[in-house]
């Protein structure tokens, strides 16, 4: 499992199942409760959201790798990489200013080791996730009632209870902080001890 610098948590499903949705209906949540979150989406397609003709189009395609531009109001960064090649989470992750987060929620990267909240809505007749990915450590559903019995060790949650969604994301921050801490005092306690 990749080691990330803080809290990273993902919502794997099928697509139209809801992910970017959910994200909407819970980021504001997430905000009001003070966490500061940052949201890395993993794209399946070759996507472009510079034109041609703008200066920082022009300027990428000269070379800049990356190309920052900002205002008084916004940034953005773009880089098309070298080769093509899936993007990994970990260097997407170094992108972000970690100084000012709380948490990276994640669109996406479901064959990537690292826990997620599966999306499941069975009137789309795909299976669950859960089965077979041992990192998905919560499923949130639109039918509890069917469901429940699939992984019944898991919690499941509901797909349109917001608060219940924002709540489990707020306790597993703070589980992956914690264990975070932990990481870093032991490491430095033993570079402490071999300094002796």
């Amino acid at each position: 499992m990749p080691e990330f610098p803080l809290p990273v948590l993902g919502f794997a499903a099928f697509s139209g199942t809801g992910k970017t949705t959910l994200l909407k209906q819970l980021l504001p949540v997430l905000k009001q409760q003070g966490i500061r979150v940052a949201v890395v989406k993993h794209a399946h397609h070759n996507f472009e959201t510079d034109k041609p003709g703008k200066d920082s189009y022009e300027l990428r395609k000269s070379g800049a790798a990356p190309m920052l531009i900002t205002s008084s109001q916004r940034m953005a960064m773009m880089m098309d990489f070298d080769e093509v090649k899936d993007p990994s989470l970990t260097e997407m992750i170094d992108y972000l200013p970690l100084h000012k987060l709380d948490c990276v929620l994640v669109e996406g990267f479901k064959h990537v080791p690292f826990n997620k909240i599966e999306l499941h809505r069975p009137v789309m007749e795909k299976e669950v996730l859960a089965l077979s990915d041992p990192n998905i450590i919560a499923i949130a559903t639109d039918d509890i009632e069917k469901v429940s019995s699939v992984k019944p060790e898991l919690p499941h949650l509901d797909l349109n209870n917001i608060t219940e969604l924002a709540d489990f994301v707020c306790t597993e921050v703070e589980r992956q902080k914690q264990l975070l801490a932990t990481g870093k005092q032991a490491a430095g306690s033993n570079a402490s001890g071999a300094e002796l």
